[in-house]
């Protein structure tokens, strides 16, 4: 078991494409050990689509983790006070969030986990999702990668043909990344190939 003991904050964005893949690096965070508190943006939390319900996440992360469900700003805060994850991982990091992370905006659950979380200079793992990681939000990408304590799961190009600009983590890097994050280290090699 590589994270036994590990609290880990586990953030979910809307990018709800991506949660059938995502939900599933939870079961393998908890298979290895670790204590997984999750958190929703307000998207996850009350928002339907073709992907699924919200009541479908929020079943499946509630009987994964075995706790509730952080859905709100104020749920968030006592995470700085009280010193509570050892490590925060959002997956997936849409290109809103990363914006807004980039940008000190602390509006929703998962931005105040993450601020929370760095008030107290202890890591946290982005596992980027987002249709614009090459052209709006390249920046700010650039601007995360150069900041203390966060780290970022490897990503690549999703479908470069059909949508050239959009990037995505590859979630079965997550467990490798948290490992080298709790170091202070950046897993490499940071930019990969998607089948």
């Amino acid at each position: 078991m590589r994270l036994h003991g590990v609290k880990i904050g586990f953030a979910l964005t809307g990018s709800h494409c991506c949660l059938d893949d995502v939900i599933p690096q939870v079961r393998n965070l908890v298979n290895e050990g670790a204590e997984v508190y999750p958190v929703m943006s307000d998207a996850v939390f009350a928002t339907d689509t073709r992907f699924g319900t919200s009541q479908k996440w929020k079943n499946m992360i509630s009987d994964i983790t075995g706790r509730d469900i952080i859905s709100t700003i104020v749920g968030a805060e006592p995470i700085g006070p009280q010193k509570l994850h050892d490590i925060i991982v959002v997956a997936p990091c849409t290109g809103n969030t990363l914006a807004k992370l980039a940008n000190g905006i602390t509006d929703s659950p998962v931005l105040m986990a993450v601020k929370a979380q760095l008030r107290n200079q202890r890591p946290v793992v982005l596992a980027v999702s987002t249709n614009d990681g090459l052209s709006m939000n390249a920046k700010n990408i650039g601007l995360l990668l150069n900041m203390k304590n966060i780290f970022l799961v490897p990503f690549g190009q999703d479908n470069p043909t059909g949508k050239p600009n959009s990037l995505m983590a590859k979630w079965d890097l997550i467990v490798d990344t948290i490992q080298d994050a709790l170091k202070g280290k950046q897993y490499q090699p940071l930019l990969v190939v998607h089948n």
